[in-house]
């Protein structure tokens, strides 16, 4: 259980940036908000901006000009971003009359306007989402993370996961026998899969926030606390400033002040802002239910009866069974 005293600093929740600040939860427009905020001051931007998709805090309009409309502001996020600092901009993707519009290559050509990095484009793997009918069922979103320069803030020590042969040595060469890993771990590959072990692949596995998540709120598009903890103890250093222009729910202030970061969020609907700061306050009672950062995902094992085939189906299954096996004696 988190314990009030020990974060003396987190007193108050301010509603403007100041320099002296280490709380900002803004109820307004991000444009406006953002002009308030000095030049190069900001460690990490981490967000999930709206999609274009016609929820009720947005009104669906053409792509076209949904992205001319987010371009002064990835402008702004760039003037406020420090040299070694990063974006994290996590996207799914806009679809019109059943055709797909990938959004994370639509943003990519507005970023590199600005001679932003690409370092990772990370997959956000999730179990369960929109079922389809005439497509395969999406099960993924991106994580589009650039650098402002070439010469940026990466804590591998604080993302290291174990060694999957920590007893490999050097076989020739002026180290041979010694062990030829690091005895902190390894460095994780561009692949990551969130389980057990976290940093392992480029795919995330984390839960999306849906009705049976700890999390849950009314936010329809939440992501999870899970998602921004990683950006944050990789891409800053405690004390940092992290800033999310679409703050929603507060998923990634919670995230940053679990770490003991700088938090600054800004949302233009008032319910929303209303949800983080008992989010946050919460947090801090000690009494926020939050999924542990690289908990193991459920798997099945069959023992539950949801996850059991229905009587009704067991015929069918059968001779699809009977079918695989035909087809695979053919080959």
């Amino acid at each position: 259980m988190n314990n009030p005293s020990l974060f003396p600093k987190y007193t108050s929740i301010e509603t403007e940036f100041n320099t002296d600040a280490n709380l900002v939860l803004k109820l307004g427009d991000v444009e406006d908000f953002l002009s308030t905020i000095p030049d190069n001051s900001i460690t990490l931007i981490v967000t999930s901006p709206p999609y274009n998709l016609g929820k009720k805090y947005e009104k669906r309009i053409a792509i076209e000009t949904y992205l001319e409309q987010q371009k002064p502001i990835i402008k702004q996020l760039y003037r406020i971003l420090k040299e070694d600092g990063s974006i994290c901009w996590q996207v799914g993707n806009y679809v019109d009359k059943g055709e797909v519009f990938p959004l994370d290559i639509f943003y990519y050509q507005i970023f590199k306007e600005y001679n932003l990095f690409l370092r990772n484009r990370i997959i956000w793997h999730f179990g369960h989402g929109l079922h389809a009918s005439k497509k395969f069922s999406g099960r993924y979103e991106t994580i589009l993370w650039f650098t402002k320069s070439k010469e940026y803030l990466f804590n591998l020590d604080a993302v290291r996961v174990p060694s999957k042969y920590p007893g490999k040595r050097h076989y020739k060469g002026k180290n041979k026998g010694k062990p030829s890993g690091n005895p902190k771990g390894k460095n994780p590959s561009d692949f990551w899969e969130i389980a057990i072990n976290e940093w392992a692949k480029e795919v995330w596995e984390i839960p999306n926030v849906k009705s049976n998540h700890p999390e849950k709120t009314l936010h329809p598009c939440q992501y999870p606390v899970e998602l921004v903890e990683r950006c944050v103890l990789a891409l800053t250093n405690e004390h940092d400033w992290v800033f999310d222009p679409f703050a929603g729910v507060g998923s990634s202030l919670i995230a940053a002040i679990k770490h003991n970061r700088k938090a600054i969020g800004c949302e233009k609907e008032s319910q929303y802002i209303e949800i983080a700061h008992q989010r946050i306050n919460s947090y801090f009672e000690g009494t926020l239910r939050t999924r542990p950062m690289g908990k193991p995902v459920h798997k099945p094992v069959g023992k539950d009866k949801v996850s059991q085939v229905p009587q009704e189906w067991q015929k069918a299954e059968s001779e699809q069974m009977k079918l695989f096996e035909k087809k695979g004696t053919s080959k």
